[in-house]
């Protein structure tokens, strides 16, 4: 699902339980994260639950990022999801340009969560940034 596909789900629905379970169920949706994958260096420090990222980075001065992801929470593997969305496929620029911030305040996702909730996504969203200012220094050939 896109993040334009996320933002309108979000805005059609009013009550705050039916938007959890669609968060819930846009978790279901990602694709599975192999076990390999769920190393200490993928780990996301920062948050309560165990959340891990795995980033691909593309070749070129501004490489495309892909981002898989997953949590042993079902909320927190939801707010995963709608992280991926935003930033994956993207242009390590467009990332460190893309403000997470105004997506999250747009579908009220922030006003609901709990602080460590959120800080959990912040710390989401940062690692993001910085696999991206990182993918930003590379050589053209994708080497640093």
């Amino acid at each position: 699902m896109t993040i334009d596909e996320i933002i309108d789900g979000f805005e059609y629905i009013d009550d705050w339980e039916e938007r959890i379970r669609f968060l819930i169920e846009l978790g279901r949706e990602l694709e599975p994260l192999p076990d390999d994958a769920r190393s200490d260096a993928n780990k996301v420090q920062g948050c309560a639950s165990q959340v891990w990222l795995q980033t691909t980075t593309g070749p070129g001065p501004d490489p495309v990022l892909t981002f898989r992801g997953d949590s042993d929470a079902h909320l927190v593997k939801g707010l995963v999801a709608v992280t991926i969305a935003l930033y994956s496929g993207k242009h390590a620029t467009e990332v460190l340009a893309t403000d997470a911030g105004e997506v999250f305040d747009r579908i009220k996702l922030r006003e609901h969560l709990t602080p460590q909730r959120s800080n959990g996504l912040r710390s989401m969203v940062e690692r993001i940034k910085r696999e991206a200012a990182a993918a930003a220094q590379l050589s053209p050939a994708g080497a640093s």
